[in-house]
């Protein structure tokens, strides 16, 4: 039969075959290989008790994440964002249709959750409001009209990509939001799309320091000249490491980033614990003052909330030296992790949730009668319009968002962000996998997502029958316990009568 088979056929099987043989055998050559080397390490005790096949273990456990994220876990079981979450933030991105049929795939009896007491008599559409413009820093020579309650987070460039930083300033121009530059320094790419930006000095005062690593009012003041700038933020501690400071690896830290940071290139960018100027109260209030009189514009603190007695010691000090000495606003960040490199220590122990401290931080403001001065930004995996909804009842004024906007972008949640190869191209400085994020794209959705948000946020405060989201307060929201039975949320957090609040803002636009 192989007679009748043409010439050049029979040569190709007959190389097939050889290519076959040849692979074959240098697989068990390779596995014999890797079988001495398995059986004679002592390192590992899997790999040597089980030589070749115990190599299996790590490569099933790397793929586990994969076929969990992606067959496995249900719509509401992933962590730290479940699928539902993130397909409606993917949905509200691109401009589609968030509807859904058949009724809710959330546990509503789930410890934690969040239902909102809808009014017998919503708002109509006539009464209702757009959310309002507020002040921020009525004490400083630029006080600032913040236009949004849904804000960008801080994340530095260097932890995102040069197309992530730009989809971002342009959506934050579309929508109307401002974006925290985190504490990397003031990259061009940030100013690039016109947003309002918030500059963030961080412990290792990147971007504004001297040679010696200190504050350079000069500096310093070189960025307040810039109109866009509009407040700064002095950041003690965040939610991913409290009481570390920020780490950027080495593999990140290229010539434009080490420039802008004024740090040498491809080594790890590590912050301080805190800043060296900084160790107590007064002192924390002389740093602000400072900001504040170099650059004329509002400036407050960020600060992952533990020991919590600091603050009644603040606010004292303030009353003492006079309410203008105040911040003009404290964010208050959940101790739940970030976007960036962290300790899991620190990551998964350190910190309270934004769910105890956000409420604690308004009530010691209300006590001192500082409510009023001191505007409350939350910040801390607020996602969704029901999240988003819950911090104003608890007390705050603004939200900020990273990790929503870092969704908006596209990102797949691969918890690939600290090792430059985000897949993405969000965290990654590799410009082959960067080439996927157009910046004139995602910009369109950064600004959908908060335009969606802002909306289901005023529609929510419309069925509880408040005009707009600032009005919520915390009986318009009960919280599930452990029994799945819901407690109203100012039982759960007393606070002062409506008329001693001190919420309603000094002046709003309209």
């Amino acid at each position: 039969m192989a007679e009748m088979l043409p010439i050049w056929l029979v040569q190709t099987l007959q190389l097939l075959t050889y290519v076959f043989v040849f692979a074959i055998g240098a697989a068990l050559l390779f596995m014999a290989f890797l079988y001495v080397v398995d059986l004679t390490q002592t390192k590992d005790a899997v790999r040597h008790n089980f030589p070749v096949v115990g190599r299996f273990r790590y490569l099933f456990t790397s793929l586990g994440e994969f076929f969990r994220q992606y067959f496995f876990a249900m719509d509401r079981e992933e962590m730290p964002f479940n699928r539902a979450e993130r397909n409606w933030i993917y949905g509200s991105a691109k401009g589609q249709d968030n509807t859904q049929a058949f009724g809710s795939t959330k546990n509503l009896t789930d410890a934690g959750s969040y239902i909102f007491v809808n009014c017998a008599f919503p708002t109509l559409e006539t009464d209702a409001a757009r959310t309002k413009p507020m002040e921020i820093g009525p004490y400083a020579r630029h006080p600032y009209m913040a236009p949004s309650i849904f804000n960008i987070s801080a994340m530095s460039y260097g932890a995102l990509s040069t197309p992530a930083v730009q989809a971002l300033s342009r959506g934050a121009k579309l929508a109307g939001c401002w974006l925290n530059t985190g504490e990397g320094g003031l990259s061009p790419h940030h100013l690039s799309g016109g947003a309002d930006i918030v500059f963030q000095i961080g412990t290792a005062k990147y971007g504004v320091r001297d040679a010696r690593g200190r504050l350079s009012e000069e500096k310093l003041g070189e960025i307040a000249a810039l109109e866009q700038v509009r407040m700064f933020e002095v950041k003690l501690s965040q939610g991913a490491k409290p009481g570390k400071g920020g780490i950027l690896p080495g593999a990140k830290v290229t010539e434009e980033i080490a420039a802008i940071r004024g740090i040498p290139v491809g080594e790890d960018s590590i912050s301080p614990n805190r800043h060296p100027e900084i160790d107590t109260v007064g002192e924390l209030l002389d740093f602000i003052e400072r900001v504040r009189r170099v650059t004329g514009k509002p400036t407050g603190f960020k600060a992952v909330i533990g020991a919590y007695g600091w603050i009644d010691t603040l606010c004292e000090e303030i009353l003492a030296r006079g309410i203008e000495s105040a911040p003009d606003f404290i964010t208050v960040d959940g101790g739940d992790g970030g976007t960036g490199a962290a300790p899991m220590a620190l990551m998964d122990n350190v910190g309270l949730t934004l769910e105890e401290s956000l409420p604690m931080v308004a009530d010691i403001l209300h006590r001192h009668g500082l409510r009023n001065r001191i505007r409350i930004i939350a910040s801390g995996k607020l996602v969704t319009p029901a999240e988003v909804a819950w911090a104003l009842c608890s007390g705050a004024d603004f939200v900020n968002s990273a990790r929503g906007f870092m969704f908006s972008l596209g990102c797949i949640q691969a918890l690939k962000c600290n090792k430059n190869t985000c897949p993405t191209g969000i965290t990654t400085h590799d410009k082959r996998l960067q080439r996927g994020l157009d910046p004139a794209d995602k910009a369109v959705k950064v600004a959908n997502y908060c335009h969606t948000l802002v909306h289901d946020v005023e529609t929510i405060a419309h069925s509880c029958g408040v005009a707009e989201p600032r009005f919520l307060r915390r009986f318009h929201v009960r919280v599930v316990q452990g029994n799945g039975q819901s407690v109203p949320m100012d039982v759960l957090f007393p606070q002062l009568p409506i008329a001693q609040l001190g919420r309603e803002p000094m002046r709003v636009a309209g």
